[in-house]
């Protein structure tokens, strides 16, 4: 299989979405292309810990395995460390009860854990609710589509044009997404899904204020993820 950076790439290095690939239509399908895509940039996204090496990389792992994995870092993981987690996590929705909660005006954050180097949310959706288009402001991230259907859009930014359009891809239940640095994206739940979407997010390093961005605007501005309930 054919892979090439995207031209319009201008970090100091490649990341999982810099690869060209066909859009995902099994989780099976959506494994292949990101070891695929691992495979090709392996050079840059060795992972932080020895978990690669270990019993993790046969066993599922539990939302409690998987915070304490998260706990023991002691710097931020890769982002194939990310996608790994995730890939191999088999949650039930026992384990997943606390973290669950829907409001009306917006998507939910509920963040399972979080030190320096790394952070785990579950954000509940709406039909229709999305975030702004943003980058990580120097963080890379994970998401896997626990239950429900997520769009995301990803952008690319220019100094003359402002932001514009790259792509657009749909994830179904419990396939994986990632977005490295200097990624802009928007995620979503589209208002013709019908369903309430679930997702489980990893980062690292934690969030901050992220950067925000509009179609055909070169400026750029701050926004702070809400975590509160109202």
């Amino acid at each position: 299989m054919t892979q090439h950076l995207q031209k319009e790439y201008k970090g100091d290095r490649p990341t999982l979405r810099d690869v060209d690939l066909p859009a995902p239509t099994s989780q099976r399908t959506t494994n292949f292309y990101a070891q695929e895509a691992r495979n090709s940039l392996a050079i840059n996204l060795e992972p932080t810990t020895d978990f690669l090496e270990s019993d993790e990389k046969r066993t599922p792992l539990s939302l409690q395995t998987l915070v304490e994995a998260l706990e023991t870092q002691g710097r931020p993981p890769s982002l194939a460390q990310l996608y790994h987690w995730l890939e191999n996590a088999e949650i039930s929705r026992a384990e997943l009860q606390p973290y669950l909660g829907f409001k009306e005006g917006n998507y939910w954050r509920h963040r399972v854990c979080r030190n320096a180097f790394v952070e785990m949310l579950v954000l509940c959706w709406r039909p229709g609710h999305r975030t702004p288009i943003h980058d990580h402001n120097g963080s890379h991230g994970a998401v896997m589509v626990y239950d429900g259907v997520l769009w995301e859009t990803i952008f690319a930014f220019d100094t003359e044009r402002g932001l514009c359009y790259r792509s657009g891809r749909q994830y179904n239940s419990r396939e994986v997404t990632g977005a490295g640095v200097p990624d802009i994206h928007q995620l979503g739940n589209p208002d013709v899904s019908g369903q309430d979407l679930i997702t489980i997010h990893i980062y690292a390093p934690p969030l901050g204020v992220l950067n925000t961005y509009k179609v055909g605007s070169p400026e750029i501005d701050l926004f702070t993820p809400d975590d509160s309930d109202s």
